[in-house]
């Protein structure tokens, strides 16, 4: 299929489980009030690990979301990602007969940094413990990165190009911009986005290996980007999908178009080479900025990364303001992440539903547990903001060295 010229890839359909709720509308909500839900960490096998403060989901139950004969083929993040895609395409307005009519139309696109670590942990378990008859089949595939892409395209039926992106934190980004592109060249719809579940205690002793991790015990002080007091970052679960289309698509459908992906770029500047992420996250910036055919002074929201570590808020800070010049130190740059925890790859993907709701609703959203800020930026805190934006820019960074820059049109431009 050959897509028409010009086609834009539209975001019509906004799904979130997150740890300040499990629906788009209460997590926007929880956003909007600046309320921080960072508390200890509560799954069994983690109180005793150093891991203290966390980001959980808490109000969500997947036996109500997802179908029995699919729960116990998956893990959580699975879960999340299953019942986060059926809100999106209810917002979307995207039912079962169109998908019957045209499966082929229809694809997924997901990132995971962590893939399915609870379910590994417990048939591990089951296999030193009791011996190989008592693993099941699916150990095999529910720990791994593609099993959200896969699922959800079965549950579905859905058979339109698939794929999985891994890429470290910024591969949230990364898959929104292969939903884009899709779009672009002709795919109908991609249901694409990011959910992550690394609250395990497998998958905390994993990551106690990254000396990024805040292990303060107060769950107030443990995740301060931009401040004299950072300290690192605390993980999350929980994430986002979006429905992807192209504009004509969602036009003769009827569907609200809400925002535009309009550009995106990539860099790669190594592991925890903090000082060097500068360069390679202003060259994202300005990818997604050309990408999108967008001035530097028409940005009016950054989302920032707000990794926590005080090299690489400085390194962020000056990439911000080494693109967008003197217009970077005015534009109002939030980071709402410091209320619910840093998701890994989902983290991005839920600052792009913020983004495209921010827009919707003319303010921007307060960065929580933030004051005292000793960088040049104008961080969102306290209170959220109104303002009228129009174009978004969302940016993010992994553990590992991927930079990612989205640029975000409202969906009435």
């Amino acid at each position: 299929m050959s897509a028409p010229r010009g086609r834009r890839a539209a975001v019509t359909g906004i799904g979130v489980i997150a740890p300040n709720g499990a629906s788009t509308e209460t997590f926007w909500k929880s956003t909007k009030e600046g309320i921080s839900v960072l508390d200890r960490v509560t799954r069994e096998g983690c109180e005793d690990l150093p891991l203290r403060v966390a980001g959980e989901v808490r109000d969500f139950d997947p036996t109500a979301a997802v179908e029995e004969r699919y729960l116990v083929q998956t893990d959580r993040f699975t879960h999340f990602a299953m019942a986060a895609a059926d809100f999106a395409m209810e917002d979307a307005r995207f039912g079962r007969p169109e998908v019957d009519a045209a499966p082929f139309s229809v694809g997924v696109i997901t990132a995971a940094g962590s893939g399915g670590g609870e379910f590994g942990q417990r048939e591990l378990q089951q296999l030193w413990g009791k011996g190989s008859r008592f693993v099941g089949p699916y150990q095999s595939i529910a720990w791994f990165y593609a099993a959200s892409t896969g699922q959800i395209s079965i549950r579905r039926g859905l058979k339109g190009p698939c794929g999985v992106v891994a890429a470290d934190e910024a591969g949230g980004l990364d898959a929104l911009a292969h939903a884009a592109r899709a779009v672009r060249r002709g795919t109908e719809v991609i249901v694409a986005g990011s959910t992550e579940a690394p609250l395990a205690p497998y998958s905390v002793v994993c990551q106690l290996g990254y000396d990024e991790l805040s292990t303060v015990e107060d769950p107030t002080r443990a995740y301060r980007p931009f401040t004299g007091a950072a300290c690192g970052f605390v993980p999350a679960e929980g994430g986002a999908m979006l429905v992807v289309e192209g504009e004509d698509t969602a036009r003769e459908r009827g569907a609200p178009v809400r925002a535009f992906l309009a550009g995106h770029a990539a860099t790669f500047t190594g592991a925890s080479r903090w000082e060097e992420s500068r360069e390679g996250l202003a060259q994202a910036i300005r990818g997604a900025l050309a990408e999108a055919d967008c001035a530097p002074e028409e940005i009016d929201v950054v989302f920032a990364d707000a990794l926590g570590v005080p090299a690489a808020d400085r390194a962020e800070a000056l990439a911000i303001t080494d693109v967008l010049g003197a217009h970077g130190r005015r534009v109002p740059v939030t980071a709402p992440k410091t209320g619910i925890g840093r998701g890994y790859g989902a983290a991005p993907v839920l600052d792009t539903a913020a983004a495209v709701l921010a827009m919707e609703d003319g303010v921007v959203p307060p960065t929580p547990n933030v004051f005292d800020i000793c960088h040049d930026l104008d961080l969102v805190t306290g209170r959220a903001r109104p303002a009228e934006a129009r174009t978004a820019l969302i940016l993010s960074r992994g553990l590992m060295g991927s930079n990612a820059a989205l640029v975000l049109r409202h969906g009435a431009e």
